[in-house]
């Protein structure tokens, strides 16, 4: 099946009509009924060019799936590629055997053939879907999953998601093999760029950033690949997705990075928005104009526009990068100019202190910790090498009891910042480089060079669980582990 973006809108309307969610009555709970998504080949259009890429749509062509809190998340994942996929639940904590990772929860789905899902669509929030198999998630193998807050619900905000990936006209297993190549290091220090076309390297920053703990005179590693494009919901600002709202009106943005190896800075320009939740979970309201989001992290902003009828560009820029991508939001009958795909200056690197000044809403209940777990995350650009080390071990898991509170410290021995996931739980953040305090509570963190980061989380979900950098290549280069509940069946 080949559905091309402007193929796609002729036959469901508009793909904002499944983006740009309207109000709805609130509901106690609901069985939302089975809802079947499919793998496909499409074609998008990129820089006027065709591409085919894979995605994930229900025979509404509706993109990915949108659940009210309450709902069961009830999915039949119709495999119509020509090759072993299938789909991860990024922040939704189900039952192991269902979280969607070959060869750990269970087989891939081949060719044909489709896999049921069915367990409560918990923790509530947004949430998204990427495919665990392979090198597919640089293929575009993403998409929105969102569970509505019934505090969303009731509060009538018009609901806009935003989806952002980074594109190469390069297949990943070439980007890959490249980056793989040995480097000397004395050319590296050379280097300026990522992957384009056949060539490699890395970008290198000299600023030292609040929340980390950089050596004297050190530079952090920045962006592996040079991609050609930023997309938002499959779009460059070359032709920008545009959401029409209300003059003047409030709209909830649910802004998700499905990038596979690209950290990002959200922009709002001169307009002030309120952060509500960071990966799906609420904090303390936080007044930004911008605001970091690494790779699968995602952030609900609230932003008002503004009184004049202007439109309101949404933006991001690529870490320490001027390329930028973004949707608009137009007051109906609003002009909107065009907006120059690089911006004037380059995004700051990523790093913590925004993460700092974040509080969970609703923190996890205080206890004390039962097991501390050091995890050292090791690797060097030369070769291209990454892992983890467990208790100063390779390839060790994290083992854990059923009823424990745990703690990770993770200490990042690298030049280069790592996206931490967890799947199946929800961590909350309480220490970064020595400084306690009560953070947010997430399913991905930054942790950027030479900086130590403690997370607690309750094992309350027994099983096998992936534990990982979210940056693709990392992961596929070793920086991969699990966490191994004892006795588990």
């Amino acid at each position: 099946m080949h559905l091309s973006r402007r193929s796609l809108l002729a036959a469901t309307g508009s793909l904002a009509t499944g983006m740009a969610l309207a109000p709805q009555p609130s509901r106690v709970a609901r069985a939302a009924g089975r809802k079947t998504l499919r793998l496909i080949n499409r074609v998008i259009e990129v820089d006027g060019k065709p591409a085919t890429r894979y995605g994930a749509f229900q025979p509404s062509g509706a993109w990915g799936i949108t659940l009210d809190e309450g709902d069961t998340f009830d999915v039949r994942l119709e495999n119509g590629l020509d090759v072993l996929s299938g789909l991860h639940w990024h922040g939704l904590n189900p039952p192991w055997r269902q979280d969607g990772v070959p060869y750990i929860s269970g087989p891939p789905i081949a060719p044909g053939k489709f896999t049921d899902y069915s367990f409560p669509a918990l923790p509530a929030g947004t949430r998204w879907m990427h495919s665990h198999f392979g090198l597919q998630e640089q293929n575009l193998l993403a998409a929105p999953l969102i569970v509505r807050e019934r505090s969303a619900i009731e509060s009538g905000l018009q609901e806009v998601v935003v989806l952002l990936e980074d594109f190469s006209w390069t297949k990943p297993r070439q980007i890959f093999e490249e980056l793989r190549k040995p480097k000397p290091m004395a050319a590296m220090g050379n280097m300026s760029g990522g992957m384009t076309g056949s060539v490699t390297g890395m970008s290198r920053s000299g600023m030292n950033m609040p929340g980390m703990n950089m050596p004297p005179g050190g530079g952090m590693d920045l962006n592996d690949v040079t991609y050609d494009a930023f997309l938002a919901n499959d779009r460059t600002l070359a032709d920008p997705q545009v959401f029409d709202v209300e003059k003047g009106a409030g709209v909830r943005l649910r802004i998700i990075n499905a990038a596979a190896s690209t950290n990002f800075m959200i922009e709002l320009g001169n307009v002030e928005g309120t952060v509500l939740t960071v990966d799906g979970n609420p904090v303390v309201p936080l007044k930004v104009r911008q605001f970091p989001l690494a790779i699968a992290q995602r952030v609900d902003i609230a932003v008002r526009l503004p009184a004049d009828g202007s439109a309101l560009p949404v933006l991001a820029r690529g870490e320490g990068l001027a390329k930028q991508t973004g949707v608009v939001l137009r007051p109906r009958g609003a002009p909107v100019t065009k907006i120059a795909e690089t911006a004037e200056v380059a995004a700051p690197a990523l790093g913590l202190m925004d993460e700092m000044k974040l509080r969970a809403a609703q923190p996890l209940p205080s206890r004390r910790i039962d097991r501390s777990v050091p995890v050292d995350l090791t690797g060097t650009m030369s070769g291209y090498v990454w892992g983890m080390a467990v208790h100063g071990m390779e390839a060790v898991p994290v083992g854990v009891e059923k009823g424990e509170r745990v703690e990770l410290v993770m200490r990042n021995t690298t030049m280069m910042a790592h996206p931490m996931h967890l799947h199946g739980h929800s961590f909350q953040i309480t220490e970064i480089n020595g400084q306690a305090f009560a953070g947010a509570v997430r399913d991905v963190v930054l942790v950027p060079p030479r900086t130590t980061v403690k997370v607690v989380f309750d094992a309350d979900n027994p099983g096998l669980w992936a534990y990982h950098c979210h940056n693709l290549y990392h992961m596929a280069a070793g920086m991969f582990a699990t966490v191994v509940y004892r006795g588990f069946n």
